[in-house]
């Protein structure tokens, strides 16, 4: 589904990404752990094309295609979609009009797909105007069930969500994850389960809570621009909680 190769990525005269090597494949979920500050933020944004990112080495490939030099327009239609941890508020755009934007030429029923995330109430209100975290965190799944992509990057989905915002939102994000409930189910042929869409995952967390509710294949944490200690996420989350970053420095050194 995406292959990163060798990615160094500028910020005005700053290296932030210095040499990432990444796969993620077909129907696979990969947490992106690290401190702030560390380009976790910096990836996804470059993965998704916005400006200001600029690649000085490397490539990235989605689907087979190079995709480094495309416009962000092109990469959404190819089927890569973000939830934003701080997504911007728009004034004179509502959130009905959003949601069949993202659908695209698809025909949703956009009601019937904000009741999977209540917010029915919130279709006519301008984009994120007023909206708590939880409320703005499930306005993007909105927006992401509308457009279902099939390679899904999560910029922190549990910051500054309740507990209870947080059960609802994993539930969606499982959902989405597994190509909007497309599921294997059992006694399924071979020929079934090699029909069912696949769905991949690219996720930041710093918490962890979304893997209660998500199967998550692997893991990595980046330090300073590059990549280190893969392994099963959860293993990583607990190290971390115990430790802290000081075994990703050593190795890094």
């Amino acid at each position: 589904m995406l292959v990163i190769e060798d990615l160094h990525v500028k910020i005005g005269e700053k290296e932030v990404l210095k040499g990432i090597n990444l796969e993620i494949k077909e129907g696979e979920t990969f947490i992106l752990f690290g401190p702030n500050g560390s380009g976790k933020t910096t990836l996804l944004m470059t993965l998704m094309g916005f400006s200001g990112y600029k690649v000085t080495k490397g490539a990235i490939y989605f689907k087979g295609k190079n995709i480094t030099d495309l416009p962000m327009y092109e990469r959404a239609r190819m089927g890569i979609g973000m939830s934003f941890q701080r997504p911007p508020t728009i004034h004179g755009l509502k959130t009905r009009d959003l949601v069949r934007l993202c659908a695209r030429d698809r025909q949703v029923d956009v009601e019937k797909l904000a009741q999977k995330v209540n917010f029915v109430d919130f279709l006519d209100r301008d984009i994120n105007a007023g909206f708590s975290g939880g409320e703005i965190k499930r306005s993007e799944l909105l927006q992401l069930m509308a457009q279902n992509p099939d390679l899904l990057l999560f910029d922190e989905p549990e910051s500054g969500v309740d507990l209870e915002n947080m059960g609802l939102i994993g539930k969606v994000v499982k959902e989405l994850l597994s190509g909007n409930g497309h599921e294997p189910k059992p006694g399924m042929s071979m020929k079934e389960l090699k029909e069912l869409r696949k769905v991949s995952g690219l996720i930041i967390t710093h918490t962890g809570y979304i893997l209660d509710y998500i199967n998550a294949d692997r893991g990595q944490v980046m330090y300073q621009g590059k990549l280190c200690c893969e392994g099963r996420p959860r293993d990583i989350l607990e190290h971390i909680s115990k430790y802290g970053y000081k075994e990703c420095i050593r190795c890094l050194n």
